[in-house]
């Protein structure tokens, strides 16, 4: 798919409409140079305060000549592209809510634009790299040998500050955290059990820790 046509629908942020993007596809840092981040002949400051007025084909154009960079750069920093490609999903999000504050005298858009996704990769690999937290002793100390995750979870204190987060995940995403902690199930294993993709399981299994963390803080 080309990069032109991945911007294909868009969600609501009160009366801003913000770009909702599906992943870009056969484009690699390589294919772009090395020289990216020069300054030369760089209109990208235009293009970002023109998205800072609502103009969606500017931000498609920034897409369009830099989401391949984009994925390239990240997936340097997280170590993988469905990742990666998520980041870059995330960016164009945080571009376009963010574009009317960008002062085009300060520096190079194209740079602006890049650091916005440096940041958000530096982000996904600490929140990826990161256990589940704070009571993962005491989900440990619930496991008996040859317990499965479901005895391991009933034997959790009634007030364990952990079973009250496991609780508020969606019952499937709670299971595939048990399975992964409890039974030691990869990703493979645990998409074959639930009857999903592995990259659903993936991003399952990311996003319900950060809420599980979040939850614990």
């Amino acid at each position: 798919m080309r990069a032109g046509a991945a911007l294909q629908s868009w969600g609501t942020n009160g009366n801003r409409r913000i770009p909702r993007f599906t992943a870009c596809h056969g484009l690699h840092w390589q294919q772009v140079g090395i020289s990216f981040l020069s300054d030369k002949n760089d209109d990208h400051s235009a293009l970002i305060v023109a998205c800072g007025r609502g103009d969606r084909a500017a931000l498609q154009e920034i897409y369009r000549r830099e989401a391949g960079a984009m994925i390239g750069i990240s997936a340097r920093i997280v170590k993988r592209r469905e990742l990666a490609e998520e980041v870059v999903q995330e960016s164009f999000v945080a571009i376009w809510r963010n574009a009317a504050r960008f002062d085009p005298s300060i520096g190079s858009g194209r740079a602006w634009l890049f650091q916005i996704v440096r940041n958000r990769s530096l982000n996904m690999l600490r929140d990826t790299s990161r256990e589940l937290p704070t009571e993962q002793d005491a989900l440990d100390a619930a496991v008996d040998a040859g317990a499965d995750y479901e005895n391991a979870y009933e034997r959790l204190a009634n007030n364990s500050a952990l079973k009250r987060c496991l609780d508020e995940l969606e019952p499937r995403r709670k299971q595939g955290i048990l399975l992964a902690f409890v039974e030691g199930m990869s990703h493979g294993e645990i998409a074959a059990k639930l009857k999903v993709p592995l990259g659903t399981t993936k991003s399952w299994l990311r996003r319900s820790l950060i809420a599980l963390r979040e939850c614990m803080a």
